[in-house]
């Protein structure tokens, strides 16, 4: 396994910001960076080599906007973008990212859950979608950096917490 690359040495790269998201094919390096509460969602057909990764920060949406922010209404979205370059929705898999309890009052208790909150929708709609949840890396109190090869569909995750995670 290779080890982290540095994005500016990636020959195709894309950085998904909050709210964001990217659809790509063979040979990309699609990252989204300083994940705390938010979830980054991997979404891959190994098949076509097709991958999509989203930025979500919160579970529903109210009406907003702007979908991808939202579990219940990116997934479908993202779904959809892969469809229209040739992915298949009964092949693809997803991995997640992040989810974690960043808001803790001064007794350490978690404030508002919006992490937790987070991983039990995004997991919540991969299930409506029929999409296998393959691997994640959720929880906990610290941030991480997430970055998805559409090559093989590795997911390589890097926190200050931690050593380098691939899944």
């Amino acid at each position: 396994m290779s080890n982290l690359v540095d994005l500016e040495q990636a020959v195709e790269k894309k950085v998904v910001k909050m709210a964001g998201y990217a659809v790509a094919e063979d040979k990309m390096l699609l990252a989204t960076l300083g994940l705390g509460s938010c979830i980054g969602i991997a979404l891959y057909d190994r098949y076509q080599k097709i991958g999509a990764l989203g930025h979500i920060m919160l579970p529903e949406n109210p009406g907003g906007k702007i979908i991808t922010k939202y579990a219940d209404t990116a997934i479908p979205f993202l779904v959809k973008k892969m469809e229209e370059l040739g992915a298949k929705k009964r092949r693809l898999t997803a991995k997640i990212v992040g989810g974690s309890n960043m808001f803790k009052s001064e007794n350490g208790e978690s404030v508002m859950k919006i992490g937790q909150r987070n991983i039990e929708a995004v997991k919540r709609y991969l299930k409506k979608e029929n999409i296998y949840l393959k691997a994640d890396d959720v929880g906990r109190d610290y941030g991480r950096s997430m970055y998805f090869y559409t090559e093989d569909g590795r997911v390589e995750i890097k926190s200050f917490k931690k050593e380098l995670i691939v899944i």
